[in-house]
């Protein structure tokens, strides 16, 4: 699912010091990714174009993480400790944005589903075509 329709959506840390926004459709699609990491946080990925994407607030107040091959590039709030985006290995050119730290009454429809990350180099090819514009 998602929608032609596009326009700015917002997202934010707890604390509020790291604020975003992002064009993004008003039907949407939320992977519910299985692998170590997004299973301990609970992160809701929201894919999107390197272009779409737009840092407000806050770059000051992150702090990055990376493991494994090093490609994903996670980045927390230092203040609250949550990670409300990051650049993830499946989409180097684009930004996984948590649908958790963004008002769902911004999108007419969100639909989650899930994504086996637990098997992830046969499943991320998946989400390759997300981050395209």
């Amino acid at each position: 699912m998602s929608s032609s329709n596009r326009s700015p959506k917002t997202g934010r840390c707890h604390c509020g010091a790291v604020t975003w926004e992002a064009e993004l459709p008003d039907e949407i699609v939320a992977d519910e990714c299985n692998c170590s990491m997004c299973e301990m946080v609970g992160f809701l990925h929201v894919i999107s174009p390197r272009s779409k994407f737009r840092l407000l607030t806050g770059d000051d107040h992150l702090t990055e993480y990376r493991f494994n091959t090093g490609t994903a590039r996670h980045w927390f709030c230092k203040t609250c400790g949550v990670k409300s985006f990051y650049i993830p290995r499946s989409n180097p050119d684009g930004y996984a944005l948590n649908l958790r730290c963004m008002d769902r009454a911004q999108f007419s429809k969100v639909e989650i589903r899930p994504f086996d990350g637990q098997h992830w180099e046969e499943n991320a090819g998946k989400l390759a075509h997300l981050s395209k514009d």
